[in-house]
């Protein structure tokens, strides 16, 4: 985060300055806005930038314990500067949160320059987890730092300290988070990918029950197994090409920032975070989901699981806590539903809402399960249930005489709204790809076409209140939606380990006996348990002092 939000708030000359320090390693750098009392809130922080004509700087100082900046990653031990986000105060004026470049240690010896107190804030979840990152606290004492070093590309502070506003729109802002948000996507699909590699790979590996007289049946082969299973494989191929289009969206956003076309951003800005949001809890949920799949053996820190699941459950809260992205999302639809009446068309992701009184009268048209197989039907059943719960969501809010209080209230059924609209944009992702030549031919694309049925088909089935309450579809089509997933699974049950293959991950990256590419389970678990450092002795530490007076009755020389 430090290299992008330099890239878009710092001017031409502070890019050209910092940009070239950080790329070459010759500062190292980190990004310091959350607060022990603040996180999401950024308008909250109370770190302060007070400006001082006399000497053209600026102090910073933390007024409050609460004001201590807390949890940004390479603070706590590594990093040499950062921006940091204070309120900007000049002629004692605010001027809302602003992002400045300061040095927190010396470039020769590494102590923490005079006036800022930091260290790390201490362990965290899991075993090694995200404790390989220097998570850290700082504090200001009234830091002084040159004019220049505000990051200055949509406000400037003049030398007499009078604030002068670019004609660079602050949303420009938006363009570092929808950079920041696409790769957090990207690193779910991946995260997911792994996790179910490992879980797909057991499963087959694994049998219990099923056979008196010969080999028992593999798990894999249990509905309740694929049922769990195939879902979170389709998701995380779902995941992968929704982050690959988010990666052209950057792309065509950028381009028209630097056109000076602002017209996509707030949309876009929407799109990702509800997808960051989205995306990241579904992978937390599935890695754990994965985890139970595998039994207990799952449950060893060999089996990789667990390791994965500490490390990527902080992704719910960085870059935005999941609940309130939603939230910036559901703000954003129901401003988009509010503007309808005027002509205004939505754009990109939500263009649909622009149908919304054909959604609003749309009649499902499925008669037998296969006509769950059509994509053109899935896309608008998802269409209509997402524009009927932004509209219905909509009339209730224009029931309340003050837009924030019902806001509030609503906030819980707001954001249900906001999570259709992003299974939505999955959904929509999904079957684009499936119009693109895809490599390997018919094979390879039918096996998608089944991926892409499947994350459909089970959404519905997670979300039938929906689906039903919103008269989307009915409760007979409902059944035979369901009807049609099973018939899927038994369709990707063959293909299901080449499926998992295909990520072509190594056993090295992976870190999963369970998931060993060789199947060789079993034997790999015993010579793993050897290498524990418990069996390096064979009586353990204490059996003299504690087990042994217990064994002989010992009672009164026992030391428990």
């Amino acid at each position: 985060m430090f290299v992008p939000a330099i890239k878009g708030q710092g001017t031409d000359e502070q890019q050209q300055k910092w940009l070239p320090l950080a790329h070459r390693m010759q500062i190292i750098g980190c990004y310091a806005q959350t607060e022990l009392g603040h996180g999401s809130n950024v308008q909250g922080l109370e770190t302060t930038a007070t400006f001082d004509p006399q000497t053209d700087e600026f102090v910073i100082h933390s007024p409050t314990l609460t004001s201590s900046k807390w949890w940004p990653g390479g603070l706590g031990k590594v990093s040499t500067h950062a921006v940091v986000y204070a309120r900007l105060i000049t002629d004692g004026q605010e001027h809302g949160v602003h992002g400045f470049i300061v040095q927190l240690r010396s470039l020769d010896d590494h102590m923490p320059l005079p006036g800022i107190t930091i260290g790390d804030i201490g362990m965290k979840f899991g075993n090694g987890a995200y404790n390989t990152m220097d998570n850290g606290v700082l504090r200001f004492d009234n830091v002084r730092i040159p004019r220049d070093q505000m990051l200055m590309r949509v406000l400037q502070v003049t030398k007499e300290g009078k604030c002068v506003q670019s004609n660079v729109p602050r949303q420009l802002i938006y363009g570092t988070m929808v950079y920041v948000r696409q790769t957090i996507v990207a690193d779910a699909s991946r995260a997911l990918s792994r996790a179910v590699c490992i879980a797909t790979r057991y499963s087959a590996v694994r049998r219990q029950f099923g056979s008196q007289n010969g080999l028992e049946t593999q798990v894999i082969d249990y509905k309740t197994q694929q049922s769990r299973l195939f879902p979170l494989i389709a998701s995380a191929y779902a995941f992968r090409f929704v982050g690959e289009w988010l990666k052209w969206l950057y792309t065509d956003v950028t381009q028209r920032l630097q056109a000076n076309d602002f017209s996509t951003l707030p949309e876009a800005h929407a799109c990702t975070a509800g997808l960051k949001s989205l995306t990241t809890s579904v992978t937390a949920d599935a890695i754990e989901e994965c985890r139970k799949l595998c039994g207990g053996h799952g449950y060893l820190c060999s089996s990789g699981l667990p390791e994965l699941f500490a490390v990527y459950v902080p992704a719910c809260t960085y870059e935005g806590d999941n609940v309130v992205l939603l939230l910036q999302v559901a703000r954003f639809l129901m401003k988009t539903v509010a503007q309808l009446p005027s002509g205004k068309k939505p754009v990109g992701t939500t263009a649909y809402l622009g149908l919304v009184e054909h959604l609003m009268q749309y009649r499902c048209g499925v008669q037998n399960a296969e006509d769950w197989l059509n994509p053109s039907v899935i896309l608008e059943v998802f269409e209509a249930r997402a524009a009927r719960m932004c509209v219905n969501r909509a009339q209730k809010l224009g029931s309340f005489p003050n837009p924030d209080e019902g806001f509030a209230e609503l906030s819980a059924f707001l954001a249900e709204a906001a999570v259709a609209h992003c299974q939505l944009i999955v959904v929509s992702k999904f079957i684009e790809k499936l119009q693109q030549d895809i490599p390997g031919g018919e094979g390879v694309k039918q096996q998608l076409r089944n991926l892409c049925n499947i994350y459909a088909l089970n959404l519905i089935n997670r979300h039938l209140g929906d689906f039903l309450s919103t008269g989307a579809i009915s409760a007979k089509q409902a059944s035979l939606a369901n009807d049609q997933l099973r018939s899927l699974f038994s369709q990707v049950r063959p293909n299901a380990i080449a499926l998992v293959d295909a990520f072509n991950y190594t056993d090295h990256y992976l870190g999963s006996i369970l998931g060993c590419y060789d199947g060789n389970v079993y034997p790999k678990l015993y010579e793993e348990a050897w290498k524990d450092p418990l069996n390096d002795s064979v009586v353990p530490d204490g059996y003299q002092e504690y087990i042994r007076p217990m064994l002989k009755q010992q009672l009164r020389n026992a030391r428990l």
